[in-house]
């Protein structure tokens, strides 16, 4: 019997199915500012129990690629509204993705072409951002050395977390995710081979280097509420440059204990192996789900028969699919009929417009045009 259709609660609410349209960058907004063209794609792919948008920055100092939409002007609020209205019209829920880079940007992108920010001045190795060439046009740029966040500063990258938060519910969302994964700016504090700070944020003990994320946490909850904030993690992640190091599961099933205390709405689990990193071990992933103790969403090469099998096990309460959402924004259908799914024209997953955007179509409408 297939649990992955069935209503599940969230956050004080109830999703209309277990399957959740994960965070994807598709950069159609070269002002950053979110319009009617991100209203209709979001709305196509309502059916999903839950969306998290894109990874929406902070600040400006939190971007690492031309042409997403923030949430740090009022301009940028006015324009997810449409997007949250679009999809709430639809019976769709909509959580936004909050994210900072870190380190994995260029001056070419950041204010007054100063260096990036991170916990160290490190540079990611063998890491790309999405800047401006040496001849002004945009695309695959290697990253800038970064210089290392003062305390100080540190403090104010939360209060920033703070204020797009605030600048989310008033957008309009049902939540925020923290961008906790993928070798960005949390990453680089949780990772002790990339975090070299003397500070109470760094030194290599485990209480200082998740000191960062669990305050901005408990920041984000004092303005917004736990019920409307969620984070996503990637445990044994090697993207952008994060070294493996010994005391990966202890940092994160240390990391589970503090969120479960919190009552969140979700934490969110990234397995990088469709990345082409390392994967979460099964192992893992058991011990996770026994520690935290609140709703638990796993992303990352997902399939139906995969989903179904990790829910009737117990491991995970919600599977999110990426990449199939993008071609196929009829999702949900398809894979409760068991209909073939549409591949994704990858040249066109970034910048353009409506086309690879909007203009895939429904299996009834691939049927109806045939």
């Amino acid at each position: 019997m297939s649990k992955l259709f069935e209503p599940v609660a969230l956050g004080g609410r109830t999703l209309a199915n277990c399957i959740a349209m994960a965070p994807m960058t598709r950069a159609r907004n070269p002002d950053g500012v979110p319009n009617e063209l991100n209203a209709l794609y979001y709305r196509q792919r309502a059916s999903a129990g839950l969306i998290v948008t894109e990874g929406t920055p902070i600040s400006p100092a939190a971007e690492g690629f031309l042409s997403i939409p923030g949430l740090y002007k009022p301009e940028q609020v006015a324009g997810w509204r449409k997007v949250t209205a679009a999809v709430h019209e639809a019976g769709g829920t909509l959580f936004t993705q909050l994210w900072h880079v870190g380190r994995v940007s260029h001056v070419s992108i950041q204010p007054g072409g100063a260096a990036p920010v991170s916990s160290t001045p490190r540079t990611a190795h063998n890491s790309q951002a999405w800047g401006l060439r040496a001849d002004g046009t945009p695309g695959p740029v290697d990253v800038s050395p970064p210089r290392a966040l003062s305390t100080q500063e540190v403090r104010e990258t939360i209060q920033d977390f703070v204020k797009a938060a605030g600048n989310a519910i008033a957008a309009g969302f049902d939540g925020v995710e923290l961008h906790g994964a993928n070798g960005y700016l949390f990453e680089q504090f949780l990772n002790p081979w990339v975090n070299d700070r003397g500070d109470e944020y760094g030194a290599k003990h485990l209480e200082n280097r998740v000191r960062f994320l669990l305050e901005t946490v408990d920041a984000v909850v004092a303005r917004i509420g736990a019920s409307r904030t969620a984070i996503r993690l990637s445990p044994y992640g090697g993207l952008f440059d994060m070294p493996a190091y010994a005391e990966v599961e202890e940092t994160y099933l240390h990391i589970a204990r503090e969120l479960s205390a919190r009552g969140l709405a979700y934490v969110h689990l990234m397995d990088q192996k469709s990345r082409g990193s390392a994967a979460i071990p099964a192992g893992f992933l058991q011990k996770f789900r026994e520690t935290y103790s609140g709703t638990l969403i796993l992303a990352g090469g997902m399939t139906r028969e995969r989903a179904e099998e990790m829910l009737h096990q117990g491991l995970i309460d919600i599977a999110a699919f990426g990449e199939p959402f993008i071609s196929n924004p009829d999702l949900v259908e398809r894979l409760r009929q068991g209909w073939p799914l549409r591949p994704a024209d990858r040249s066109l997953h970034y910048g353009g417009d409506a086309h690879g955007y909007t203009d895939y179509l429904t299996y009834a409408e691939e049927r109806s045009a045939a």
